[in-house]
């Protein structure tokens, strides 16, 4: 199954998997101080994303559920 970046839903996912990888990698001691140093410019991206993935862990996690229920069964 692939998934269109393109569409809306799409890009929801995209965003959604983005934020939970980043997340999961700032607890990763090599590649937090590798990936997630930097805190603007391009690479800041990825710091500002793993912000957002442990401060709203619970509205992400229940997104990324609802988002897979959708992806799963509704689409």
């Amino acid at each position: 199954m692939i998934i269109k970046v393109y569409s809306f839903d799409g890009l929801l996912v995209f965003g959604l998997l983005f934020i939970c990888t980043c997340a999961y990698l700032k607890k990763v001691p090599r590649l937090n101080k590798w990936l997630l140093s930097e805190k603007k410019g391009v690479w800041g991206v990825f710091y500002k994303a793993a912000v957002i993935g442990t401060r709203l862990h619970v509205p992400v996690a229940l997104s990324c559920l609802v988002m897979g229920v959708y992806v799963l069964f509704i689409k």
